[in-house]
């Protein structure tokens, strides 16, 4: 969808802000731009719609060279969302977001009937909203307004600089997933500038990490982490990468470990036999259907002197999480419950349990798979779990 091809920008001070950058973005893709300030990051970007001419080369979006398209007709077809928004203050949000249609022909009552769509596909209720005036919202209600302004015209292309910098980390991280979950509805090719390698990580199908000018790495999250190609990538992602993996290597179904299982119709003392013959301290406990209802101690069957079942003595699951999360979400979750394992779920079906060993493993198994080029399930080591 989006190709330079050696592209460079020098400016007449003999300043080279971009030198022979090449490289293509996958229609749907979302592709992150990261270095430091000054490294070219912005400057790639805002070649895209022409805001800055490249010195050579060539840009090329859906096959097409920009260079020979007009300016302003290019820009109305490329949506653009920056760090302060850039609302107009003395038009309505309903009137902001039906910006871009209205100048592309639209007739006034389709543009708003977008804006209205839009506005409410990024959570703001149109009929509370529409009629509101930028200053009148918060800085997170602000940024997602210039997001449905961005898409009003349904672009096939998105550029967002620094789109979520100029709020609270609180509110940024709740943008953060509300445009991961619009994306995948939407799927947009997306160049996303950012300076926060943990950003980069977190919304990127792919990263490319900047020097100066020059593309250092271009590869996947996890790749980039996992084996930086240099080591100004090794210092810039920082020492911690490995824990910064965690942000991006998902939990499969071959990293869980089968417990024991008890259900909530069967008697207690069958329960406490059998986890007595197995040696368990405990069981997870699951409904008729195998959803996941709860846990009980071997200890507390054995003390229900063999009346009731074991749905009468469960305790409420706290530490769980679905499968395809990531690995961060669910060491989160054994810290913050104080727990020794956590329960994965796909919807409410019990699959196993990820154990702090197994979570070790998920990732020694990502980083050296993204380090072969082959699927996690092919890696072999010894395992910590098997000594």
């Amino acid at each position: 969808m989006i190709r330079f091809e050696q592209v460079s920008k020098v400016y007449a001070d003999g300043t080279t802000a971009v030198d022979d950058l090449s490289f293509e973005v996958s229609e749907g893709e979302l592709v992150t731009l990261v270095g430091p300030s000054g490294c070219g990051k912005t400057t790639t970007m805002m070649m895209v719609n022409r805001l800055i001419e490249p010195t050579s080369g060539r840009i090329l979006v859906d096959g097409s060279d920009i260079a020979a398209v007009d300016p302003v007709e290019l820009r109305r077809r490329i949506g653009y969302v920056i760090q302060q928004v850039g609302l107009f203050p003395h038009r309505t949000v309903l009137d902001n977001t039906a910006t871009v249609p209205s100048l592309v022909g639209w007739k006034r009552a389709k543009a708003r009937a977008r804006a209205a769509e839009l506005l409410d596909l990024v959570g703001l209720d149109p009929k509370t909203y529409g009629s509101r005036y930028p200053a009148q919202l918060s800085g997170g209600q602000r940024q997602r307004v210039g997001v449905a302004r961005a898409l009003a015209a349904d672009p096939p292309v998105l550029l967002m600089d620094e789109p979520f910098g100029a709020v609270d980390p609180v509110v940024r991280e709740r943008l953060q997933n509300e445009f991961l979950n619009l994306q995948s509805a939407v799927c947009k090719t997306v160049l996303l500038v950012t300076h926060d390698i943990e950003e980069a990580v977190r919304m990127g199908d792919r990263i490319a990490v900047y020097g100066q000018g020059r593309i250092e790495q271009f590869d996947t999250p996890g790749a980039v982490l996992g084996t930086p190609a240099t080591p100004y990538v090794a210092r810039f992602v920082g020492a911690d990468r490995g824990l910064k993996r965690l942000s991006v290597t998902r939990i499969e179904r071959d990293d869980l470990e089968e417990p024991p299982v008890a259900r909530v119709d069967e008697p207690t003392a069958s329960a406490a036999a059998r986890l007595r013959r197995e040696g368990a301290r405990w069981a997870v406990v699951l409904g008729t259907g195998g959803e996941l209802h709860g846990w009980v101690s071997a200890d507390t069957l054995s003390n229900a002197g063999g009346t009731g079942t074991v749905g009468d003595l469960a305790r409420r699951m706290e530490a769980w999480v679905p499968v395809g999360a990531p690995l961060k979400q669910a060491f989160s979750e054994m810290l913050q419950h104080d727990a020794g394992w956590v329960a994965v779920i796909d919807h409410d079906r019990f699959l196993g349990v990820l154990t702090p060993a197994k979570l070790h493993e998920a990732l020694r198994r990502s980083v050296d798979a993204d380090a072969q080029g082959v699927a996690r399930d092919a890696v072999d080591f010894d395992s910590v779990s098997d000594a």
